[in-house]
């Protein structure tokens, strides 16, 4: 009697172990994150963090898979796969953006955010612009806008030195596929060349384009400095990226702790991936002065930069004439967010 007694509790229990790993199995859930970015970069900081977080916050019921650049396809793919549902995170740079919410391009303007960093952290983390008149553009395309960063300040590297419009004449200049930078780059006095990010460094080495502007971790991680004489600081503006989400499995997949799990991590990863930016882009430059001693750093003096910023008014209108009234409504109120931002 006892024995049968001890076999009918082992069997329960057995059972009540079996229900709890059925149920801790089905409570299991996978978040997959696209990056526009290759392993060790700016976005693959972030999204190695933001990983972690949310992995020891759900206690290991939520995991997270990181894509690196190239895994699933282009920057516009990884954004059609976010408002598809196929993948819940990736990090979309304005360029790309702009083809589904015109208005973001915003962020593609030369000389519009501060060269304070603190005064980008307020406006990229907490501006009502964004999070707010932005935030329906994107929700009417099927993405949530969670948050935007810098990667950096845009660097020129060119295979002559340039000071001035007048030494980008007849200079094919790389640039991303983003209307407000070609005008930009007309303006200079440049020839602005849209070209795939897989390309550059081969067609800098064929002499195909005589320069190109990134992020100083992206000049290091692709070599771009191999085959360029010249690193210019032109104050020209920072590299930002956002990270969307698709707004329906946010707004209605999501339980309320998922949610707020979710909205914390991303708050708190603001002061982190601006930090990280720093180092890495200080670090990244340290690596190309010594792997390559004879490249010329040169860093526009203020007058300089202002020759650029004046010329740059004609991408400020660009947008305008593409957006219309609503882009211009962004455009104002987001000068004056970083204006109280610099400021404060």
């Amino acid at each position: 009697m006892p024995r049968r007694f001890d076999r009918r509790i082992s069997a329960c229990m057995t059972a009540g172990v079996m229900v709890v790993a059925m149920s801790h199995a089905v409570a299991a859930a996978e978040w997959k994150f696209a990056i526009e970015e290759i392993d060790g970069s700016v976005q693959d900081a972030y999204a190695q963090e933001f990983k972690r977080l949310i992995e020891e916050k759900s206690g290991g019921d939520t995991t997270v898979t990181i894509y690196p650049y190239g895994a699933l396809g282009t920057s516009a793919d990884l954004t059609e796969l976010v408002t598809q549902g196929a993948i819940q995170f990736a990090n979309a740079s304005p360029g790309h953006l702009g083809t589904l919410v015109p208005e973001i391009q915003v962020f593609s303007i030369p000389y519009l955010l501060s060269e304070d960093n603190e005064a980008n952290k307020a406006v990229l983390t907490g501006s009502e612009v964004i999070y707010g008149d932005l935030q329906d553009d994107f929700n009417a395309k099927g993405l949530r806008l969670l948050t935007m960063y810098p990667e950096g300040e845009m660097v020129w590297t060119t295979n002559k030195e340039v000071r001035s419009p007048e030494d980008f004449a007849n200079f094919k200049m790389r640039t991303m596929v983003s209307p407000m930078l070609v005008k930009a780059y007309e303006a200079y006095g440049a020839s602005p060349t849209p070209m795939p990010y897989g390309e550059v460094y081969g067609g800098l080495q064929l002499g195909q384009i005589d320069g190109q502007v990134n992020p100083i971790f992206a000049i290091e991680e692709m070599k771009f400095y191999e085959v360029t004489d010249f690193m210019i600081f032109s104050g020209e503006q920072q590299f930002t990226t956002t990270v969307v989400t698709n707004s329906d499995w946010y707004a209605a997949d999501l339980s309320d702790d998922e949610r707020q799990m979710l909205d914390e991590t991303i708050a708190e990863l603001g002061d982190f991936i601006f930090q990280v930016q720093d180092e890495y882009n200080a670090e990244r430059l340290e690596k190309i002065r010594a792997d390559k001693p004879d490249m010329t750093v040169v860093e526009l003096t203020a007058d300089e930069r202002a020759v650029f910023a004046e010329r740059a008014q004609q991408a400020r209108a660009a947008f305008v004439e593409m957006t219309g009234d609503e882009g211009q409504m962004v455009l104002d109120k987001l000068v004056a967010e970083i204006e109280a931002a610099e400021g404060n």
